[in-house]
């Protein structure tokens, strides 16, 4: 018996009305904005009881937080690919992969990106949620830095943990500037460049 076999209809209901205030949430805040958009809309499109919202979720930051973490999925299972290069050619071939995988993800869920940006600006809640996500890929980057210093593709003279940040926090920047479309390269210049510039600085 499964996991699903195993729990009882309420807990099914719950589970089920829990998604659907999630799905009704995507749809809200992609219609009004992080700012505009209120838990009595949402609840309203999800067809469920006054205040049923709240029984899920604290308010619309903690809703949000969680639809954030849905659509980071992409991008964490990027950040998640082996990397083992055994040559410096290989690493930058992956660098540069998942570097344009990075900035695809979040165009491929670019209106909901757009929200997550204005969100982060005026939620404390929403904020510290993206510096939690932060700190996850800085923390793979850090790793993967560490994997090739070691294995001596890599300098040995730099801190890992401060290139791996340097590293994000550009390719967020950039991130962002494609989501906005306040720049005019596209992808996979953005990538291409960005990839030549790190590891022309790291790799030996």
């Amino acid at each position: 018996m499964d996991g699903s076999e195993q729990l009882s209809k309420r807990q099914l209901q719950a589970l089920q009305t829990r998604e659907n205030l999630l799905n009704a949430g995507r749809t809200v805040f992609l219609e009004n904005g992080f700012q505009k958009a209120t838990m009595t809309q949402i609840n309203k499109l999800a067809h469920t009881g006054y205040g049923t919202a709240y029984v899920y979720f604290k308010n619309k930051d903690d809703l949000f937080t969680e639809l954030m973490e849905t659509i980071m999925q992409k991008m964490y299972k990027v950040a998640a690919l082996p990397f083992k290069p055994r040559t410096k050619e290989e690493a930058l071939a992956q660098i540069l992969e998942q570097t344009r995988l990075f900035m695809q993800s979040a165009l491929e869920e670019k209106e909901v990106m757009k929200v997550v940006k204005e969100a982060i600006g005026v939620s404390a809640i929403v904020e510290d949620k993206w510096n939690s996500i932060r700190a996850r890929f800085i923390a793979g980057i850090t790793k993967d830095i560490e994997f090739v210093q070691k294995s001596g593709l890599a300098k040995k003279n730099f801190d890992a943990t401060l290139i791996a940040k340097g590293w994000f926090y550009m390719n967020e920047q950039m991130m962002w500037q494609l989501v906005l479309g306040e720049i005019e390269q596209d992808l996979d210049a953005v990538a291409e460049n960005l990839t030549a510039l790190y590891t022309g600085g790291l790799y030996k």
